[in-house]
């Protein structure tokens, strides 16, 4: 950063409240600097590409959020802020650039800021978010006020980042982009130095440089780990250092460390003086690290003993650092940020000294720098693992590498030794598999600076919500944890389910429907799975099944049925047929239960559901029953309103007295056509509705597209508007074709095909 723009943006920042744009702002970065930007009283406006619906999450009250980069919105912005994610070529940077805005990189920009503040840098390639936070509590429970930016979210904290009236600042600084060196400190605390952030970097000997400059321009104490090699190298020349760490030679060093499952305690001896007994309710030798370093700052600092013991002991972690996210007596989920070797043996370390009876590793390779640079690292880092679970490399916006992934590292992991190893290129499959092995005794921990969080989420939910609901139904219902759910679709495609319900009656289901309402748990009813496609990272929340025999009775009155939405309308056919009632022979062709059939008004043969309909049982999503007759009722096409937010329960069905010879010449007419006319193979039935001037599966026919493939999905031989699957098709191989087909009516025959399929649930 040039001496004069610094000058500029510092003078410009003190003159009065200024419009400051930040582009990137939902990463925790940029987040934290509005937070300090805002508290001084400056206007914020931010871009960002997470869709506006989800930026409260991440962003502070008080800015404007604009979803997407477009120059305009930095119109009256004064200085323009990006992150280091953001390319030159972004129309906001290149509209500051060109108007001749300040316009900085974060960094930069936190500098400034640092500089009117007693500064105190924490600075090392792992730990940096657990000992700044650390720090931070300490110096708050000493009074003495500080602000503090942090990389995480801290619950004891309250945010990420504060903007104070206290001396004291409080900053993790980040090395990956070489913006270290620009920091000039009273104080700096230097954890270690390893070889990361190789896609900025050409060796360790840079790194090295970065951190070297660091320590020439802080003013005060240098505080570092004695136990780390090249900290040790650097530092232990340097006339203001003080070192700490269980050598020896440490001016701070911790002695008689017990490592219990999720605490540990340790004794302090400060150049040959003992101080006493520090407490920590975290687990893990890298936080009596982490912590001994906060002890020996703070101590030089002034803050008395008795205050940093008392901070200490009431620390709990920050977000993402060996973070529980479900404990009971049969499973622990732990979520933990570690994603270089270093930090991954020393997580699994605390987690196999937790006391579990196995530990289940899951992880995610975060760039493919990285993982090409410390594949043999990678390799020897799992041992303290039960069992070992890798997934694809997360990009983080770098390009594919040739010959780098996530089954790489599996395989590298394997030659090393470790005798279960399974590689799952999805997180949604990474989530099937864990719940195939998954034991009571197991701790399930996620290590990773990608999205696998989202795993060790999903995962506790489901053992959350599990656990309660299950202690509420009665002993006949049937409830499940990532049910696989090409079980229960006829296309013999879909990821699992988060819960998988069968209730075993009404009273179950309204209980069932109550405490998802009450916990906003997502409810999706899955029928006999006819005209379903589910993606492959499978459906949120709670799947609910109508597949008990209360919820499939047919009872006979007269001329009428009353049919509950579980019962097959194959069955319903036949118990008709046995009664002598007809008008029902069309739904032979229709594979699904007849509450599928309600809500999409499925047809055959010229014949739909809802015309034999005369009332229906019906519940909502907070449990409550609603009875309606068809003359009430608004009727569509492939579509009945009133189940988009209502179940049918059961149907009361009017019939026309025939005789059995009648019915069968109709079931055999029907059965004949539909044997003839459709494919055999697993299919969710026609894929696309009719277009208007010409029938889908004819269009699909006339342009020559039969046994058109994606993989295991083709289109059927037998009939044009029917998808197949050969065995083993994923959900994304039918959307791919999906795709295909349409984009080829619309290029042939400018004509638009629309789903008729109902497609649900998450990518992978």
């Amino acid at each position: 950063m040039q001496p004069e723009l610094k000058q500029r943006l510092a003078e410009l920042l003190k003159s009065g409240p200024q419009r400051v744009h930040l582009i990137g702002v939902c990463g925790s970065g940029m987040s934290g600097l509005a937070r300090l930007l805002i508290a001084q009283g400056h206007r914020l406006s931010g871009s960002d590409l997470v869709p506006k619906s989800e930026a409260s999450a991440y962003i502070p009250s008080g800015l404007r959020y604009f979803e997407g980069h477009t120059a305009s919105q930095i119109e009256d912005a004064a200085v323009v802020v990006f992150s280091s994610a953001i390319a030159a070529e972004n129309p906001e940077r290149k509209a500051a650039v060109k108007r001749g805005l300040i316009c900085v990189r974060r960094a930069e920009c936190l500098v400034v800021l640092a500089d009117t503040k007693s500064t105190c840098v924490v600075a090392g390639s792992h730990g940096k978010t657990t000992t700044s936070s650390m720090l931070t509590h300490v110096l708050r429970q000493a009074d003495k006020n500080p602000s503090h930016y942090i990389g995480a979210q801290v619950p004891l904290l309250g945010t990420n980042a504060a903007w104070t009236d206290g001396k004291p600042f409080v900053v993790e600084a980040d090395e990956s982009d070489g913006t270290l060196a620009l920091f000039a400190p009273q104080a700096s605390l230097i954890l270690n130095i390893e070889e990361e952030h190789l896609d900025f970097y050409h060796s360790i000997e840079e790194i090295v440089q970065v951190f070297a400059t660091l320590c020439d321009r802080t003013s005060g104490p240098i505080v570092y780990a004695a136990d780390d090699k090249n900290a040790m190298l650097l530092c232990s020349h340097c006339e203001q250092a003080i070192s700490y760490g269980l050598s020896e030679l440490a001016a701070y060093r911790a002695l008689d460390v017990r490592l219990n499952s999720f605490s540990s305690q340790f004794s302090v001896l400060r150049r040959g003086q003992l101080l006493g007994e520090v407490s920590l309710q975290i687990p893990g030798a890298q936080n009596v690290s982490n912590a001994l370093g906060v002890v020996a700052l703070a101590t030089e600092l002034g803050v008395p003993w008795n205050q940093i013991v008392s901070a200490l002991a009431e620390f709990r972690g920050a977000a993402r650092r060996f973070e529980v996210k479900y404990r009971s007596t049969e499973y622990m989920v732990v979520d933990d940020y570690a994603h270089h070797p270093t930090e991954i043996k020393a997580t699994l370390a605390a987690a196999k000294n937790s006391g579990w009876k196995r530990v289940l590793a899951l992880f995610q390779p975060h760039r493919y720098t990285r993982t090409k640079a410390l594949l043999d690292e990678f390799a020897s880092a799992f041992h303290d693992a039960s069992q070992v679970f890798i997934t694809e490399i997360y990009a983080a916006s770098e390009p594919a590498m040739a010959g780098i992934n996530g089954q790489v590292v599996a395989e590298s992991v394997k030659a090393d030794g470790h005798p279960k190893v399974r590689y799952e290129p999805t997180l949604g499959r990474l989530r099937a598999a864990v719940n195939e092995v998954l034991e009571p005794g197991d701790l399930i921990i996620t290590l990773g600076a990608g999205d696998i969080h989202r795993v060790a989420l999903h995962l506790a939910q489901a053992l959350t919500w599990y656990a309660d609901l299950k202690g509420r139904l009665k002993p006949g219902s049937v409830l499940k944890r990532d049910e696989p759910l090409h079980k229960h679709t006829t296309m013999r495609i879909g990821g699992p389910a988060q819960l998988w319900f069968e209730p075993e009656d009404e009273e179950d289901l309204c209980i069932g429907l109550r405490f998802a309402h009450d916990r906003a748990i997502p409810v999706t009813f899955i029928g006999r799975g006819s005209n379903l496609l589910i993606r492959d990272g499978g459906i949120l929340g709670l799947c609910i099944h109508l597949g008990k025999p209360f919820f499939s009775r047919i009872e006979v009155q007269g001329n009428e049925l009353i049919v509950g939405a579980g019962a097959r309308l194959k069955t319903v056919v036949a118990e008709a047929r046995k009664n002598g009632l007809g008008g029902f022979e069309f739904m032979e062709g229709i594979p699904g239960s007849l509450g599928g059939a309600l809500r999409m008004n499925a047809g055959a043969m010229q014949g739909w559901t809802m015309e034999v309909v005369e009332s229906i049982r019906s519940i909502d999503q907070m449990g409550h029953i609603h009875e309606l007759n068809k003359a009430d009722m608004e009727i569509h096409y492939r579509s009945v309103p009133h189940f988009q937010t209502h179940i049918a329960v059961s149907a009361k069905l009017k019939g026309i007295p025939s005789t059995k010879e009648e019915i069968n010449e109709k079931l055999k007419v029907f059965s004949s056509k539909r044997w003839t006319s459709q494919p055999a193979a697993p299919s969710a039935g026609c894929i696309f509705k009719n277009p208007g001037p010409i029938p889908a599966g004819k269009l699909i026919d006339e342009m020559g597209l039969k046994n058109l493939s994606v993989g295991p999905a083709r289109v059927s031989e037998v009939h044009g508007n029917f998808i197949v699957n050969d065995g083993g098709a994923t959900a994304e191989d039918v959307l791919q074709l999906i795709a295909l087909i349409q984009s080829r009516a619309r290029e042939a025959r400018q004509i638009d095909l629309h789903t008729e399929v109902i497609v649900l649930g998450e990518e992978t």
